[in-house]
């Protein structure tokens, strides 16, 4: 016997777009979109109670995005790698960590960086691609995501790599704030995930 479909009831229920809500929130986009963006929190519940009320009145669910971010270039790499460990936290803080320590190498100035202990930072960079299979192709330019300056200070964070005197305190300074800013994605911040639109099915 054919199940029968309900389609007022479905029209009616809010979007089921949640993919995982913890330890970061990643949601299917509403739109044609070929890259992970990143939307404050706050923006995201209203575009979601917005999608909600014009589907349940029959129009297009997302006709407009409120201000976000699309994460391209090295940062759709740190994006993919966060996604490929959406379930495990231990891991997903491990690829923030190795992005840190990528844009240690790329983006900040660090003394220490001069000298031969850039190759042991370059066989931890190894082992943890290797380890948690995400890599960064391309040139490699900005792999952290940015962060509203209401929640985190980067010149801050800058200043304390530069001041690093050894390679311990260095990694330290790393993990410090990689974990600071792995807490504000969770806590502030909701991930769009590529793809089609919800006129495609």
């Amino acid at each position: 016997m054919a199940r029968i479909i309900d389609f007022e009831a479905r029209r009616n229920r809010p979007p089921n777009n949640v993919i995982t809500w913890k330890p970061l929130e990643f949601r299917r986009a509403g739109w044609d979109n070929a890259d992970f963006i990143i939307m404050l929190r706050s923006q995201s519940e209203l575009l979601e109670k917005k999608r909600g009320e014009n589907l349940r009145e029959g129009r297009p669910g997302v006709p407009s995005l409120p201000p976000h971010f699309v994460l391209r270039g090295s940062m759709s790499y740190t994006a993919r790698g966060l996604y490929l460990h959406k379930e495990n936290e231990a891991s997903m803080r491990d690829v923030y960590y190795l992005a840190g320590l990528v844009d240690c190498m790329i983006n900040q100035v660090s003394p220490l960086l001069r000298t031969d202990a850039i190759r042991d930072m370059y066989r931890k960079v190894s082992t943890l691609k290797q380890t948690l299979n995400v890599n960064w192709y391309g040139p490699i330019d900005q792999v952290l995501f940015p962060l509203d300056t209401r929640f985190y200070n980067f010149a801050e964070y800058r200043n304390a790599l530069a001041g690093a005197v050894n390679l311990q305190q260095l990694y330290r300074a790393i993990r410090e704030g990689a974990e600071d800013m792995f807490a504000i994605l969770a806590g502030e911040y909701v991930f769009y995930t590529p793809g089609m639109g919800e006129s495609h099915g």
